[in-house]
């Protein structure tokens, strides 16, 4: 019932906008007439599964009551294509929400289906303890995407996982304890990376460890506007007087995604990053949402603030819908590591990493990155097109970077 009135309340403070967008989605056709869905070539296969209401009732009698769903009557999605979804009946939806910022490719992308199948009828499942080229081929090619010296590799399974790791790394390598995260930040929910994330929607009520929280260098609501000096000088205080002078990290989205798609003041990165290492903790930086060439000018976020971190976090994108994710890092860094055993007996499994670097190969063919900057930038010009005709106590903001996140009211 919580996530309900959550969910209707944010949907109801962006009727208006939305109302806005929808009428003008196609300014070719008349004012009375509905958005048409552009043509598709491809006709889903007849389902004969069970309906929406039969999956409902099971979902409600045997998974956890905190889950949520869109829509007073959920959608019972049955197949996918590409940008495309379709339901129960053969409609189709345009998937605007990528699965929640995963399908980088587009769903069922032949490439990388035939990947992972091909893989499947080989080897399904070996652990790192035996040798297989999938998990070596994979983590070269994700290495030389990353600059500076980030080159070692460790893949586990999703964001919140990778967080984790990278959480803990910053901890053994500093030999501190206090992590710094920014407020509104989405960084995971299990044990240690809910202290991490800055939502109280999202938190629970249990032990979260030395992390702290500074503000949030929101250029569009942020209590310093765009002045990355203020919000920089924040987390100096905070060294100053909320530590021993010492820390073990920081972390941050380049754009905070589940807080609303705040991108980060321009140049406030850089002097943080040099504000941490001065009191001995490593930077993080979280691209599970940003990763990949969504941002359009580059291929991680942190780019756009140009910095290079010790550590990089990244899954969703990574691989089209495969449980996957990885830490990427420095050989000082992963050093630390083989003090104890450091084992993931799925991380990097020969049917993921097969999948993981068929989506690199995608990227790169279908210039994907190059793709995201078209949009993004379309987007952002019929959005500022419909702030100066229609009145509105709304402003959108367009920073150094044609990504495809936006801001509205």
């Amino acid at each position: 019932m919580y996530s309900r009135n959550l969910l209707k309340k944010s949907f109801e403070s962006k009727k208006k906008i939305q109302n806005v967008l929808i009428s003008n989605m196609f300014s070719s056709s008349s004012s009375n007439s509905a958005p048409i869905i552009p043509p598709f070539d491809y006709n889903p296969k007849p389902y004969n599964g069970p309906k929406a209401d039969e999956v409902f009732a099971k979902r409600k009698k045997f998974l956890g009551p905190s889950l949520f769903h869109f829509y007073e009557k959920p959608l019972n999605i049955v197949e996918g294509k590409m940008q495309y979804l379709f339901d129960e009946n053969g409609r189709r939806y345009l998937d605007a929400f990528a699965g929640i910022v995963t399908v980088s490719c587009g769903h069922c992308h032949p490439d990388i289906v035939n990947a992972v199948v091909e893989q499947s009828n080989l080897l399904q499942h070996a652990t790192t303890i035996y040798l297989h080229h999938a998990i070596a081929d994979f983590a070269e090619a994700l290495a030389s995407k990353m600059p500076g010296n980030l080159k070692v590799v460790y893949f586990v399974n999703s964001g919140t996982e990778a967080n984790e790791l990278a959480m803990m790394m910053a901890r053994l390598y500093s030999g501190n304890l206090g992590m710094i995260a920014l407020r509104n930040a989405y960084h995971g929910g299990a044990g240690g990376t809910i202290g991490l994330t800055a939502l109280n929607t999202w938190k629970y009520p249990i032990p979260q460890g030395e992390i702290h929280h500074v503000i949030n260098p929101d250029p569009y609501r942020g209590v310093f506007g765009a002045d990355a000096d203020s919000y920089a000088r924040d987390v100096q205080d905070h060294i100053n007087y909320g530590t021993p002078g010492k820390v073990a990290g920081f972390i941050a989205e380049t754009i905070q995604g589940v807080g609303g798609a705040v991108e980060l003041a321009p140049g406030y990165l850089k002097q943080v990053y040099d504000i941490v290492r001065k009191a001995g903790g490593v930077c993080i930086a979280d691209e599970v949402q940003t990763g990949f060439g969504r941002t359009g000018d580059h291929y991680w976020g942190f780019q756009t603030q140009g910095v290079i971190p010790d550590i990089v976090t990244m899954a969703k994108g990574i691989g089209n819908g495969l449980p996957l994710a990885a830490v990427v890092t420095t050989p000082e860094i992963a050093g630390v590591m083989s003090q104890k055993i450091q084992f993931n007996t799925f991380g990097g499994n020969p049917v993921c990493s097969a999948g993981g670097l068929a989506v690199l190969r995608v990227l790169e063919k279908e210039k994907r990155q190059a793709h995201c900057a078209d949009v993004g930038s379309h987007l952002i010009h019929r959005l500022k097109s419909l702030q100066q005709r229609y009145e509105s106590n709304c402003s959108l903001t367009l920073l150094p970077t044609k990504s495809c996140f936006f801001r509205s009211c």
